[in-house]
């Protein structure tokens, strides 16, 4: 996995004497989530004196979930041209909306969507020199709230990431939007925003660990991912339950935060480990990338990092909270065979070319991430022996 060097972070925030204590936080300007909060962004970009606002926005959402962001825009009377988000966040993707804008010349951008959308927009937006506002309808990942893209090819294979030197100017959430969602898209979202904590203690724990930005994890965002972590264990089952019936309580409104701002600050400022490196080797599998979320991909990828750090208490820990809610635990829900060794070579690989695999304050080799895959794998099989994997089948079937 490649990170683009056409904006280093560390180039700025870790360069100059003391550059290996320095510390750095970063985060959106504003966050704004609750029921029926879509129908305040005409305001807002009324506030930021927009006059010319592209959105991008996949065509089945702005005539769903996203036409009431678009009714919004259009009662503030701000002028709007709309490019139609596609499905994968490749380069030629990105190139096809910077086309697309560029004769409108709009000086800001909403991005609407999932996770691959909403990082379209912050490429997009940054190769035009706009702010942009981002809008998930979806909590299903932690991408709103960061300054970084994941990128893939054309087969939705992770092939690197990009950053950017400015934030999201805006993050709004709509939980009427989330609630009415599938289920599983909340809860992949807590499988990504588990990781958090976990990611941050080991790069903390690490004398060596940074961040994406270069620098030293903040207490900060420790903290944040530590209350991340908490959070979803104790309102996690709670919210997939609302969630399920469509409803929105304060348990839905804690899940919601808890994967989408709490995650995505926490692992910007507080590093990335071991559970996104699994994670994105995961994708080259084709049958995992094309039947699985990216936090369900991280959720076993959290797994693999505690069987890394030999970490039993908290492996059991986790892998009985992602039964409880319905996230992978083992080789087998992710549709990989524990038996395939090209498949097991193939996460090993993966995993060792993560740029942020030497975050893990442990033994990194070939044969100790294969190792934690496989005890992973048998923890959390030990885990569906015992309990059943009845929410599993209730989001997948």
């Amino acid at each position: 996995m490649e990170v683009s060097k056409d904006y280093w972070p560390p180039v700025y925030f870790a360069a100059g004497t003391g550059s290996e204590t320095s510390r750095a936080f970063i985060s959106p300007a504003r966050y704004l989530q609750g029921p029926g909060r879509f129908a305040q962004l005409g305001p807002f970009l009324k506030l930021f004196d927009t006059r010319m606002a592209g959105v991008l926005i996949s065509q089945r959402s702005a005539g769903s979930e996203g036409a009431r962001l678009l009714d919004s825009i259009r009662q503030a009377d701000v002028p709007t041209t709309i490019s139609h988000f596609q499905g994968e966040c490749s380069m030629s993707e990105i190139e096809r909306h910077v086309a697309s804008f560029a004769p409108s010349k709009p000086d800001i951008l909403i991005a609407a969507g999932g996770g691959k959308a909403i990082d379209t927009g912050k490429a997009v937006a940054s190769r035009l020199s706009i702010p942009v506002v981002i809008a998930p309808t979806l909590a299903s990942n932690d991408a709103p709230c960061s300054a970084l893209s994941v990128l893939y090819n054309e087969d939705g294979v992770s092939v690197g990431a990009e950053c950017y030197c400015h934030s999201p100017t805006l993050v709004i959430v709509d939980t009427e939007v989330v609630a009415a969602a599938s289920a599983r898209y909340l809860v992949s979202g807590m499988g990504d925003a588990m990781a958090t904590w976990y990611e941050a203690e080991a790069a903390g724990r690490n004398p060596n660990g940074v961040t994406t930005l270069g620098t030293r994890p903040t207490l900060a965002a420790r903290a944040i991912g530590n209350t991340c972590c908490n959070t979803l264990f104790e309102q996690g089952a709670l919210a997939a339950a609302a969630v399920a019936e469509g409803r929105i309580d304060q348990a839905l409104e804690d899940i919601v935060e808890a994967n989408t701002l709490l995650s995505g600050i926490g692992f910007e400022s507080g590093g990335l480990a071991g559970a996104h490196g699994f994670a994105q080797a995961l994708t080259a599998l084709p049958v995992t990338e094309r039947n699985f979320l990216h936090g369900e991909m991280v959720a076993f990828g959290t797994l693999a990092q505690l069987a890394l750090e030999k970490n039993d208490a908290e492996l059991e820990r986790v892998a009985r909270f992602f039964a409880k809610v319905g996230l992978p635990i083992s080789l087998s829900q992710l549709s990989v065979s524990n038996a395939d060794k090209a498949a097991i070579d193939t996460i090993v690989q993966g995993t060792s070319e993560f740029p942020f695999i030497g975050n893990m304050p442990v033994d990194v080799s070939p044969e100790s991430l294969r190792a934690a895959v496989i005890r992973a794998d048998g923890a959390g099989s030990r885990v569906r022996e015992e309990v059943g994997d009845a929410a599993y089948k209730a989001l997948h079937m």
